[in-house]
């Protein structure tokens, strides 16, 4: 394939074709990317900031266009795209604001009338690999750090949705970013893999699957590239008996069902407490029953499609292997009649009955689907939730903050959240 194609999930529909940046192509980028950087590195850090705060504001100002964007290629209601944008923004305009103090020098104590001060330089080329679930928040995270600190930025956009490297460029453009500090690049997977093996490339981050995670690690080694990585979830919740149910019902739901599920930090395993037990399902049940299932281009829907028919395909088989080993489906597929085989349209599910011999309750499902398992201790709840492969978060619901946070610390996962899921805040460490 000498193209990307993207798909919409939607209607299976052709709605953007872009060509692939052969090796040639690439490595002429990464050359322009070098020349570029030593200039801008040049640029004062206040200079910097302030042309990156204008780019911003420009992408803010087409909202509208890049929610729509969002919508038709990865398949988000049209009524939750937008806040992506804003979310974008606010990450940016936080990391942006700590620029000044996190790039001036360090300066240390010295004896003798010395001076000691440590000073920040940038990598030199950043190369970022972004996913399509949040194309904007997750691209974000490493190009207005990396531009902000100096470095020049090439951009490998999922081709999912591949014209946010568009947006961005045409944004930093306009805003006065030299030519050639950032670019963005379609890639073919052996094209990136290459690059990151050959070229002048000193940085590398890459958001994806673990997969993905693991050939970019394979590419750089050997090479003494820092890199970056941020990969799956199968993250798990926990239900006190003391816990407000109706706030902790109204969280989990969202935090399993929103972007229909398709998160590294969506909900994807709950533990209740035995004594709510009941009480949490049935809330539960219901919530999930009321969300509606169809175009999300209409902006009462409140669950979209999944990113394709083979996504689709996947989760369903998940659910149906889980349901043949015992688990019960509490949702009737037939409340939501937009979920068809050979669409990419899923029913949400929820799952009981379930153990952890399945692979529903150890895999990741990206999909709008949870399972619930009741638990008859604090213990039980903390072994269940560090009973994982992977570690990137969890939720504790408890009225006490105190036990919480004594919970927390027993938790092996990177955050912690109590009383809220699947937020993320640019303040702290992620």
């Amino acid at each position: 394939m000498d193209s990307v194609k993207t798909v919409s999930p939607l209607d299976g529909r052709i709605v953007i074709e872009r060509p692939f940046a052969d090796m040639n192509a690439a490595l002429s980028a990464v050359a322009a990317a070098l020349r570029a950087q030593t200039l801008w590195h040049a640029v004062p850090v206040a200079d910097r900031v302030a042309v990156l705060e204008a780019a911003i504001a420009s992408m803010v100002e087409r909202k509208a266009v890049l929610a729509a964007e969002i919508t038709l290629h990865m398949g988000r209601p049209i009524s939750q795209s937008a806040g992506e944008i804003d979310g974008m923004a606010y990450r940016a305009r936080h990391m942006l604001a700590l620029a000044a103090e996190a790039l001036a020098d360090r300066e240390e104590a010295a004896p003798d009338g010395r001076r000691y001060f440590i000073r920040r330089q940038p990598h030199g080329t950043v190369l970022a690999i972004t996913p399509w679930n949040y194309p904007y928040l997750t691209a974000v995270n490493s190009i207005i750090p990396a531009l902000a600190a100096g470095n020049a930025v090439i951009l490998k956009p999922s081709p999912q949705t591949p014209t946010i490297g568009e947006h961005f460029a045409e944004a930093f453009k306009a805003a006065g970013v030299p030519e050639g500090v950032f670019q963005s690049l379609h890639l073919s997977a052996d094209t990136t893999l290459k690059l990151i093996e050959t070229a002048s490339i000193h940085y590398v981050g890459f958001t994806g699957s673990v997969a993905g995670g693991t050939a970019v690690e394979k590419a750089a080694a050997g090479r003494f590239l820092p890199v970056g990585l941020e990969l799956g979830g199968k993250d798990a919740a926990y239900v006190r008996a003391d816990a407000d149910i109706d706030n902790a019902v109204a969280n989990l739901v969202d935090g399993a069902l929103f972007n229909s599920g398709q998160s590294c930090c969506g909900i994807e395993r709950i533990y209740v407490a035995e004594a709510v037990y009941d009480q949490f399902i049935a809330a539960y049940a219901a919530l999930v029953q009321t969300y509606r299932l169809g175009d999300p281009q209409d902006p009462a829907t409140t669950l979209g499609p999944v990113v394709s028919v083979q996504a689709a395909e996947r989760i369903r088989a998940e659910i149906g292997a889980a349901c043949a080993a015992g688990a019960e489906a509490l949702i009737p597929e037939n409340l939501f009649p937009a979920a068809k085989a050979g669409t990419a349209y899923v029913a949400p599910q929820v799952l009981v009955k379930v153990d952890h011999t399945m692979a529903f309750m150890r895999e990741e499902t990206f999909g709008p689907c949870v399972g619930i398992m009741a638990v008859q201790s604090d213990g039980e709840a903390i072994s269940r939730i560090n009973d994982s492969p992977y570690g990137l978060t969890a939720s504790l619901w408890t009225e006490d903050t105190a036990t919480g946070l004594a919970l927390a610390d027993q938790v092996n996962t990177g955050t912690v959240y109590l009383n809220r899921c699947d937020a993320l805040e640019p303040a702290l460490a992620w």
